[in-house]
């Protein structure tokens, strides 16, 4: 194994080459292959790859489930198998779900994988940065996402964020060279790091370090910060701790009253657990992994890949979205409308400049430069770049130094307040260059005409020099030349994709660094007569709470620096809203981490791309509006199991653990309880394919556990009543004993459960609402399988006995009553909750 160098810093670039046998042109892909095995997956992130088997003995880690387990070896050999298969049976439906889950999801998200282009074989390549390793050649330009630590072999105005293990906010310049060996982290000028990202600039760098032997995998554990819990993962682990806390309790009360009664005490303790493992959501966990991964896969279908699942119910949940315009509400595709001079007339000379500068630079190709090159229409024969200063998110300018006619001279380009403050000359129609203040009222008056007609509009300014470089020291005392106006139209279909927005209860809010003018040209043709606008310069000069109130009614925020997006989004967060953030840009990264729901698109930086939770694979708005429809879809089937678990399920239990004080029997043996749970399961595994009211998804949903303990109180007592009813059919009418009892409670419990379940999964009348198919096959499976089961040789395995006529009839008396009264109770429990 070829040894990584140390204090690489400190020797150079050609010794660091010899040292890991590599070259400026990069490794072979033979030899990547082999340093790929020797050196491990450039990533530090822990393998997510669960074997199959810890899988499986996953499904055992309840303590419940391990006590029944250990409790039934010491009671009848016959039951403690019935107990072991059923119990093996449930966990196997478990793993055999969250494997495919897990599989499915792994999939997805190599669908937008981060590359980064390497030297192989002499030739650039894009390969997925985990294929990185030590001696491998990288160029890096501005976004891009470092793959490992390594030493700068050239660099052009390089600028790197690394504020991730330095905790300095503000860029840092890199240049190749050579320090001492002792040269702090912070001050290693001359190298990159795995944790940061490319500002501004070029480099060409090679690769000393991967993954854990990074500066960053090195401080990686105590820097891994758990990633913020949603609301909705609050909820479940809240809910959980709920049912566990009424189950001990109930367990502990029913165990003891039983053996106060003189029942055998290993019964009693195996029916206690029993209905333990009944009440305890066992299938929780695989249930909600399977509705996400499900989500995942539908949303997939329509250009939404999600990175994080639990990032499914936050965007179902979002109700304002904040999104810069390119490319989102307009088509992302600039036109140059023309390029002027200062007294307004078309200019050959502005327009030859501002193609040299976008032609020359190197540093960030971007969809105005693009234009301009487009559409040039003079001699595209470009002269030789000498330097060049990078594009940058605090100049917002970019200058090549170029040569025209054997003379050294500096162009530049970029936002018209930045350009004015640089200038101190400007250049008239017949070619004079004069005091620019002489002209700045009518420039500055020519510029605000153009943002008001809708154009976005640039500066051009040149400045001629002797001198062999140019700094950005140097970007003062210019000349200003005149002004290319763009023009990106809206969208076609904008106006009905917002509207449709609306109707699902999600306001868009547009954060953008373009003048006040120009965006309110834009949000009119959108349809906002009047909208609310507020500048950076006017965020500025809020107080926080203030700026929170403001922030809630504004249409866009226009003018924004790039550190003022986060700000936005943190305070919508404050005021109670569910945020989603859409950005794809070098800046956007904070803003994406801020935000409940951080957006990306498959064209995004790097940075940009692994900060986000969801990224669409096109940037489009109707992409995004049915990703959340397909979200919503995804939490209220998820909401169903909950239901579910909380109505019939929890009310059967209930009634058991009552019945059992008064019987002179157990109501349900151990072996039964479980078959119970087991055969209730099979068809609540099929939620994830269950169709969904359109109601369910027409706002956003949050998480509610108030909601949902009302909801089990009033189905759970529902269910007992009519349980209750069944008892009395059973020991008044049909007097039967314990067998009898048994066999009837059992069957009569399935069957509601089952069947239950086709109510309490909408809203509506339960003959309105055609469930999934899945769903509705299962559940006539079940009833049927239930019904044979007494007149099976099955019946012997779990003390069964044949059912007489007459309890048929009125077990369908009473489940007909159940349904009638839940979906009677449906109608005034959602009634009352609408107007609390």
């Amino acid at each position: 194994m070829i040894r990584i160098p140390d204090n690489f810093w400190s020797k150079p670039g050609a010794d660091i080459l010899e040292q890991l046998h590599t070259s400026e042109s990069g490794l072979s892909a033979n030899e990547a292959t082999e340093r790929l095995k020797q050196y491990g997956t450039n990533t530090l992130k822990k393998k997510s790859n669960t074997s199959a088997v810890l899988l499986f003995l996953m499904q055992f880690k309840s303590p419940l489930t391990l006590l029944l387990l250990a409790a039934a070896v010491l009671g009848d050999k016959t039951d403690a198998i019935i107990i072991f298969s059923i119990v093996i049976i449930s966990s196997g439906l478990g793993f055999w779900q969250e494997k495919g889950a897990a599989n499915a999801v792994s999939q997805l998200l190599k669908m937008v994988q981060i590359r980064c282009t390497a030297w192989r074989n002499g030739a650039k390549t894009e390969i997925p940065v985990e294929e990185i390793v030590p001696g491998d050649v990288v160029e890096l330009t501005a976004g891009d996402v470092v793959p490992g630590d390594g030493l700068i072999i050239q660099s052009k105005e390089l600028y790197m964020d690394e504020a991730a293990f330095t905790g300095e906010t503000f860029p840092v310049e890199k240049n190749a060279g050579v320090l001492p060996a002792d040269t702090p982290l912070a001050k290693r000028t001359n190298t990159v790091c795995m944790g940061s990202h490319v500002i501004s600039g070029t480099a060409l760098v090679l690769v000393a370090a991967t993954g854990k032997q990074t500066e960053f995998g090195k401080i990686s554990s105590r820097l891994a910060v758990k990633a913020p819990e949603t609301d909705f993962e609050r909820g479940i682990r809240r809910f959980g701790y709920m049912l566990m806390e009424i189950t001990l309790v109930l367990v502990a009360v029913i165990f003891a009253a039983n053996v106060l009664l003189n029942k055998p005490v290993m019964d009693s303790l195996l029916f206690s657990l029993a209905l333990a493992v009944g009440l305890t959501p066992q299938l929780l966990p695989a249930i909600i992994t399977i509705n996400l991964s499900k989500g995942a896969r539908e949303m997939a279908k329509k250009q939404v890949i999600v990175k994080r699942l639990s990032s499914i119910e936050n965007f179902g949940s979002m109700n304002i979205l904040c999104s810069d315009k390119t490319g989102t509400i307009t088509a992302g595709k600039v036109d140059v409308n023309g390029v002027i001079d200062i007294n307004g007339n078309a200019s050959a000379k502005a327009y030859h400049y501002a193609w040299l500068n976008a032609s020359l630079q190197q540093g960030f190709h971007n969809p105005i430069d693009e234009a301009i090159g487009e559409s040039y229409p003079g001699d595209k024969t470009s002269g030789k770049i000498i330097a060049e200063i990078p594009y940058d998110f605090i100049r917002k300018r970019l200058t090549v130094f170029t040569q025209i006619d054997n003379q050294s001279v500096a162009i530049t380009k970029g936002a018209f307040s930045k350009m004015l403050g640089i200038c101190t000359s400007a250049e008239t129609a017949d070619g004079k260059v004069e005091n620019i203040d002489a002209h700045k009222a009518e420039i500055v008056s020519r510029y605000e005409e153009l943002s008001a007609a809708g154009f976005r509009t640039l500066g051009v300014a040149y400045k001629p020099t002797a001198a062999d470089d140019f700094k950005i020291s140097d970007e003062k005392e210019m000349t200003f030349l005149g002004f290319v106006t763009l023009f990106d139209p809206l969208k076609p279909e904008v106006q009905q994709t917002v509207q449709e927005l609306n109707e699902l209860g999600v306001s868009l809010k547009i954060i953008t660094g373009d003048n006040e003018l120009v965006v309110r040209n834009l949000i009119k043709q959108m349809g906002v007569a009047e909208p609310l606008i507020i500048t950076g310069k006017q965020m500025t000069q809020m107080s926080n709470d203030a700026f929170m109130h403001q922030a809630q009614s504004a249409h866009v925020f226009a003018e924004v620096e790039p550190n003022q997006k986060e700000r936005i989004i943190l305070a919508l967060k404050k005021a109670g809203h569910v945020v989603g953030f859409m950005g794809d840009g070098i800046n956007d990264a904070p803003a994406l981490h801020a935000a409940d729901v951080g957006i990306s698109v498959d064209t995004a930086v790097d940075v940009a791309k692994e900060a986000a939770d969801i990224v669409l694979l096109a940037s489009d708005l109707h992409v995004l509006k049915n990703g959340i429809s397909e979200g919503r879809k995804t939490f209220a089937n998820t909401m169903k199991y909950i239901f579910m678990a909380t109505s019939a399920n929890f009310g059967n239990m209930f009634s058991m653990a009552g019945a059992s004080l008064f019987l002179p029997f157990l109501p349900l043996l151990p072996k039964q309880i479980l078959l119970t749970n087991l055969l209730t399961d099979f068809p609540e595994m099929t939620i994830a394919s269950d169709r969904v009211d359109g109601d369910s998804i027409a706002k956003p949903m949050r998480w509610d556990l108030k909601f949902i303990k009302r909801f089990m109180v009033t189905f759970g007592l529902i269910s007992s009543i009519f349980d209750y009813l069944t008892f009395g059919v059973l020991l008044f009418f049909l007097h039967a004993n314990e067998q009898l009892f048994q066999t009837g409670w059992f069957v009569e419990s399935v069957v509601s459960a089952t069947l239950i379940v086709l109510v309490v999964r909408t809203r509506m009348p339960f003959f309105k609402s055609k469930p999934g198919k899945y769903l509705a096959l299962a559940t006539a499976l079940i009833v049927a399988f239930v019904l044979i089961i007494p007149f099976s040789p099955m019946m012997h395995l779990f003390d069964f006995v044949p059912l007489p006529p007459a309890f048929f009839g009125w077990m369908l008396l009473i489940i007909t009553g159940y349904i009638t009264t839940a979906e009677l109770a449906k109608k005034w429990f959602y009634k009352k909750m609408q107007a609390s």
